[in-house]
């Protein structure tokens, strides 16, 4: 009986090692469907994102930027409102510039630039693909940088509206 039980666990253990695993979701274009990433705990979100933005500056002998809270608070209200309009643009529903938009925080520095990304994508992810852009890049990289916003929306199905704006 024992060795019944031995010779058919090994058969079932043999046979559970051949099974396929599922193959990820792909779209019409036949790449893979993004997978949701849901954000849990905004601090870890914001301060991995700060030390890879210096990370990236750092590498190339620049100085390292800081949050502000009035760039931050700009770059929510951008990030809520590119969601309410549906686009990843860099003008608000009213009208505003990212100029005005910082002016209208309270930030009394100077204005350096502003990214925004409509996306699935982790912060990582996002930053990444903003070096892979020269004019994203340069808003990055730029050495006059001192300051930072970083902020995000997502939405209830997932997405993830993305806005760093950065000044000195």
């Amino acid at each position: 009986m024992n060795r019944r039980i031995f010779l058919l666990t090994g058969v079932g253990l043999t046979l559970s090692a051949c099974a396929t695993t599922s193959a990820p979701l792909v779209g019409a274009d036949g790449k893979p469907l993004p997978r949701v990433y849901r954000i849990t705990d905004a601090g870890e979100v914001s301060f991995r994102f700060l030390d890879a933005m210096n990370t990236l500056r750092a590498a190339k002998s620049l100085p390292p930027v800081a949050f502000d809270a009035s760039l931050n608070a700009a770059a929510e209200t951008h990030s809520r409102d590119m969601s309410v309009q549906n686009r990843p643009w860099h003008f608000g529903s009213d009208g505003s510039s990212p100029l005005m938009r910082v002016e209208r925080s309270g930030f009394t520095g100077r204005f350096l630039g502003e990214n925004i990304s409509e996306t699935y994508e982790t912060e990582l992810e996002t930053l990444s693909s903003w070096m892979a852009q020269p004019d994203t890049r340069a808003v990055i990289m730029d050495p006059l940088a001192t300051r930072l916003g970083f902020a995000w929306f997502q939405e209830p199905g997932g997405k993830i509206w993305w806005t760093l704006v950065t000044g000195t």
